[in-house]
């Protein structure tokens, strides 16, 4: 029998005839239409020359077309490579030349600028509105395709993640890896057909593609799904919906609305927030008006889900709750990797059937970062509490987490530091109410260009959500005897900046 997640979604339909997928514009796709939709785009990716472990790159606005081209692709046995609506031509001509992929899927509007930065790819179009080259070449293809059997070790999708040397590691993730997920989180939260999800976030990351979209599917639930965050399409939502997945930024955005009270959320079971860290005040706010505790899990790409607080029992602020099923966590010395006793701080390392296969032609990175044993050491620093609950405490590797998107400071870093006039500059996160933390750049140098004009050169190179929303100019650097920024001080010294 096939391992391929599309297999094994498609055998867990119990009703074809269930509503799979809302739009704001009422159309109702159901299970039925879903697979059927998913054979004709299928065949059209068969007929385009794609073949079973290619790699089909997609930077498209979020459509259920998208959704369809996901299942369609690891259908036809393929790698699924979603790309950062924000990334500009300059970081996608490094993903293409990494990926090499066999088709290039993006917005009908960015087909001119990015035809000379996708190497041998084939490009495709498809708009937010759903229309484009490629479902012209799927509007006439027959329904009925023959899913590619697939290993439960094959790569199902490659997802890029920001390296600490201002260079992306592709993280190939199996179609075990997401079932086994996917498995995990429908079982932790108690999700099934009933459910009905608002389903807000993008769809090129971890959280909005297979947290939410994939454990909905395979649940046999509902979705009502949104081009992006609106916090009136989130209030309308909740008067028939079950369930809310956001990051921290959502639930800041919703607690400024007065309409947010018991009564507009009483038919919600679950919300749960993810992909950045949700303040505690943040939680207290949210109970103290709503009657319900958010839901905090913990995740990464190359791991997906790890942790979460429990569907039943206490959902403690400032953790991230316990290991979900099938998953082990260990806390270990960052240097000696020996697991440390309970309540001390070190190293976080995940190991389970959700760990990914390792970094897309990075044989060394990964041998790394992945330990011979199976633990994937993830640059996190944590301990557990006595009651079993884990706390993120800090990360190794500087990330920073702006509004849910990862941002690596030494990719701005070195942007910045091309620039005239500029010596050296450090990219720190300081707290931010509304994103989590607010990317923050401080710049050394004789004669730097101003706040303005370091913004304006770094449009150009880096994606939106990458940008400095403050760019601040000191005469020097504070270092550690052995000449290593320490930015833990930066951070302490302008820590107020966004209060």
């Amino acid at each position: 029998m096939s391992d391929n997640l599309f297999d094994i979604f498609a055998r867990g339909i119990s009703d074809p005839t269930t509503t799979a997928i809302e739009t704001v514009s009422g159309e109702r796709i159901s299970y039925a239409d879903l697979i059927a939709r998913t054979g004709r785009m299928a065949n059209a990716l068969v007929s385009l020359g794609v073949q079973p472990g290619d790699r089909v790159a997609v930077q498209v606005e979020k459509s259920v077309e998208t959704i369809i081209l996901y299942l369609a692709t690891v259908r036809a046995g393929a790698v699924f490579l979603p790309l950062n609506t924000g990334y500009t031509p300059a970081e996608i001509e490094y993903f293409a030349g990494d990926a090499a992929p066999a088709i290039f899927v993006c917005d009908p509007a960015k087909a001119e600028q990015l035809a000379p930065v996708i190497g041998d790819a084939r490009l495709l179009t498809l708009g937010a509105d759903g229309q484009g080259s490629l479902t012209d070449a799927a509007r006439d293809m027959a329904e009925d395709f023959a899913t590619v059997p697939r290993a439960s070790d094959d790569l199902a999708a490659l997802l890029y993640t920001s390296g600490t040397t201002g260079r992306s590691k592709g993280a190939m993730l199996t179609h075990g890896n997401l079932v086994s997920n996917t498995t995990a989180l429908r079982e932790a939260w108690e999700y099934g057909p009933a459910d009905v999800l608002i389903h807000a976030l993008p769809i090129f990351h971890t959280h909005g593609l297979f947290v939410a979209t994939n454990v909905t599917l395979f649940s046999g639930a509902s979705m009502i799904f949104l081009p992006k965050f609106d916090v009136d399409c989130i209030f309308e939502g909740m008067a028939r919906a079950t369930v809310l997945m956001g990051v921290p930024t959502f639930y800041t955005r919703l607690l400024q609305d007065d309409m947010l009270n018991a009564e507009t959320t009483s038919r919600m079971r679950l919300f749960i927030s993810g992909s950045a860290p949700l303040l505690a005040d943040t939680h207290r706010e949210w109970r103290a008006r709503t009657g319900h505790a958010i839901l905090e899990r913990y995740g990464m790409t190359e791991t997906n889900m790890n942790a979460s607080n429990p569907y039943h029992g206490d959902r403690v602020a400032g953790t991230v709750g316990m290991p979900l099923p099938g998953v082990e966590i260990i806390v270990t010395d960052p240097e000696t990797g020996v697991e440390l006793p309970l309540g001390e701080i070190g190293m976080i390392e995940v190991r389970g059937p959700n760990v990914f296969k390792g970094y897309w032609q990075m044989p060394e990175k990964t041998a790394a970062e992945l330990r011979e044993n199976g633990f994937f050491i993830t640059g996190d620093l944590g301990r557990f509490d006595d009651r079993g609950y884990l706390h993120i405490v800090g990360r190794g590797k500087d990330l920073i987490i702006t509004g849910g998107y990862n941002v690596y400071p030494k990719e701005v870093e070195t942007e910045i530091d091309a620039l005239p006039g500029v010596t050296e500059s450090a990219v720190i996160g300081l707290p931010h109410r509304d994103l989590g933390e607010g990317v923050t750049a401080v710049i050394v140098g004789p004669a730097p260009p101003s706040e303005g004009e370091v913004l304006a050169a770094l449009e150009k190179r880096l994606a939106k959500f990458k940008l400095p929303k403050r760019v601040l100019f000191v005469d020097d650097l504070p270092r550690n005897t052995m000449g290593k920024v320490q930015k833990n001080l930066l951070r302490n010294q302008f820590g107020g900046l966004y209060d």
